[in-house]
């Protein structure tokens, strides 16, 4: 089943009204800033290697146990390079993805070409039209199972599109989410994220200072 969210108001905040925060998570060193390539789009060394053949990268990393997720970018977006330079920044989120999803970044202006699940050739702003992305960031998630994109174009095929920026806490439980295929118990996000606070609110973790922190402040 398809699930699509447009709750980002919650995880979409204003520089200016950042907390500064520090916990057990805070003492992990961050990862190096990112580079920023010729398209503009900034680069991260462990994201897919992809030939632009999407059904080819699903039998890829399926086959490696792993989910495909299309992150979406456009040049001058001042929330992906948030993005990259807060969430994708801390060890305990890439560590995250990496273990268990295979990223291949879009840009949403871009001319290279691109092949559809369904098999249709096009170029990435087109591709982008086709699968209605209007925002950057944004992040479509695909199953594991190949026969739930056969005949499909990767719109119809996503299993949770989440556009616009996530703080840290958001941005790692959204993968969490997914990866557990907590969706099947809990179709709804909010409720996933409320119960998932609740429980590090039990275990000690100052929650109020968590959802507004650029760390993770639990271990």
């Amino acid at each position: 089943m398809r699930r699509f969210w447009t709750v980002v108001a919650i995880a979409v905040i204003p520089v200016f009204l950042l907390i500064d925060a520090s916990g057990p998570a805070a003492k992990e060193k961050i990862l190096p800033k990112s580079q920023v390539g010729e398209d503009g789009l900034h680069q991260q060394p462990w994201f897919h290697n992809s030939f632009m053949n999407l059904k080819e990268d699903l039998d890829e990393v399926t086959v490696d146990g792993k989910r495909l997720v299309l992150f979406w970018e456009q040049k001058g977006c001042p929330y992906c390079k948030r993005t990259h330079d807060v969430n994708l920044r801390i060890p305990k989120i890439v560590n995250q993805i990496k273990e268990n999803f295979a990223v291949v970044q879009m840009n949403l202006w871009g001319d290279r070409e691109v092949t559809d699940f369904d098999g249709e050739v096009t170029t990435e702003k087109k591709l982008a039209q086709k699968y209605s992305v209007r925002f950057t960031p944004t992040l479509q998630f695909f199953s594991k199972s190949l026969k739930d994109h056969k005949g499909k174009s990767g719109k119809e095929a996503e299993l949770v599109r989440v556009p616009g920026y996530f703080k840290p806490f958001h941005f790692f439980m959204l993968f969490k989410y997914v990866g557990t295929k907590a969706y099947d118990k809990e179709p709804n996000f909010q409720r996933f994220l409320i119960a998932e606070g609740n429980a590090l609110r039990d275990k000690g973790v100052d929650m109020e200072k968590q959802l507004w922190s650029d760390e993770l402040l639990f271990d």
